[in-house]
């Protein structure tokens, strides 16, 4: 079997573009793989054409010596364009092999550990009464495992309205009070049963990320996600001093050597991995191992489409030391990027977990006469800036 084509689809999809490649080969098998690098889903293509003119003619059951060629095949290794493109191709490999063979994916890496996948929900609302409102729906719908973002003090926070000139703006100090406020009422409102975290998305300083967890009675976070950039290792240690709640990172980091020091150093407590930017299942993998090494969980990043749900799934039935699975469909949040007629076949989910089911390959498909149809929008995420005019992270 070879490979004979590999196609790249970065296409708009409900809320947002999706990057999608497939692999075909000549014995009439294909796949389908996922990038996970938001708003610069042209530079991922375009790495795909570069992989795409040596791909053509291998053996696609090579999954990890042609994980190998592409990562070392140029002077500039890695980076989150390349390991994007890597990780779309990978997956659509993997998801060849599984039909090749007539067997799952999870089969591949080493079969089934669990039989459901459990996830988090997560939850946006402007004030305490809409968080506690949300919390508690999601309890009674079965959902034990709940994450929420930043509160502010303005309408201006980001997709909560505000004018065109005050809409991006976002200053820390202004929401640590008001959030950790929140919180720690959410906390009473849930119980002690509740499973609760928050994503600060890399928003804030060492100092304010310690102010913020500082300000909570001990017990109310069970997880504090992305709080800073992942470029410092050493920043994330000082802040780990400063704080016992435990970390999960890793949405932004492209490869295990990236992923090194946060696990061999303690610095995380759940491993954030993206399979769609990581390297595909093959890094996610060595990860994974490089986790469990060390007594640490994963907790998958996945806020992309049915392609990225079904690899991750397949990862978290494979690997012993899994946490939760991110998914952007529960009763708080609308399902933005799973449309039905572009994925006739996707992940189901059942409550709130994912049954691991015995679909040779990924078990997904894609309308690809329909996404050839699709247009491809420029979007940028918000340009966040502070009330003095300097740019933030969003």
């Amino acid at each position: 079997m070879k490979i004979t084509d590999v196609k790249c689809y970065p296409v708009w999809v409900g809320a947002r573009n999706q990057c999608l490649v497939k692999v075909e080969t000549d014995e009439g098998l294909y796949g389908w793989g996922e990038s996970g690098l938001s708003g610069r889903e042209l530079a991922v293509a375009g790495a795909v054409k570069h992989y795409r003119e040596f791909l053509i003619g291998r053996d696609p059951m090579r999954m990890g010596a042609l994980w190998q060629e592409m990562y070392r095949s140029q002077y500039f290794e890695g980076g989150r364009v390349l390991t994007a493109a890597i990780s779309a191709i990978d997956i659509a490999l993997y998801d060849i092999a599984g039909k090749a063979l007539g067997v799952p994916v999870y089969q591949l890496l080493g079969g089934k550990q669990r039989d459901f996948v459990p996830c988090f929900a997560t939850m946006f609302a402007p004030n305490l009464e809409g968080l506690i409102e949300g919390g508690q729906l999601l309890l009674r719908e079965g959902w034990t495992v709940i994450r929420t973002v930043p509160n502010y003090t303005s309408s201006a926070n980001y997709g909560a309205g505000g004018s065109e000139e005050t809409q991006n703006i976002w200053e820390p100090w202004a929401s640590i009070g008001v959030t950790a406020r929140n919180l720690t009422k959410l906390r009473e409102a849930l119980g002690g049963e509740a499973i609760l975290g928050i994503d600060y998305h890399h928003r804030l300083s060492v100092a304010e990320a310690a102010s913020f967890c500082q300000r909570m009675p001990a017990g109310t976070l069970d997880f504090l996600e992305e709080p800073i950039r992942d470029e410092s290792p050493e920043a994330y240690e000082a802040l780990r001093k400063l704080t016992p709640i435990p970390f999960a990172i890793g949405e932004e980091i492209s490869s295990k050597w990236h992923f090194l020091p946060y696990i061999e150093r303690g610095i995380t407590n759940y491993v954030r991995l993206d399979v769609c930017n990581v390297g595909g299942l093959t890094e996610s993998m060595k990860v994974a191992a490089m986790a469990e090494a060390h007594y640490i969980d994963l907790m998958p990043h996945n806020p992309l489409g049915p392609i990225c749900t079904a690899a991750t799934v397949h990862l978290a039935a494979a690997v012993p030391n899994f946490a939760w699975l991110e998914v952007r469909i529960s009763p708080t949040e609308p399902g933005r990027f799973s449309d039905p007629d572009i994925f006739p076949v996707q992940p189901t989910l059942d409550g709130s977990r994912f049954p691991v089911l015995n679909t040779p390959g990924l078990g997904i498909e894609v309308n690809e006469e329909l996404i050839q149809k699709q247009a491809f929008k420029f979007w940028e995420a918000p340009h966040l800036r502070r009330r003095d005019g300097s740019y933030t992270n969003w």
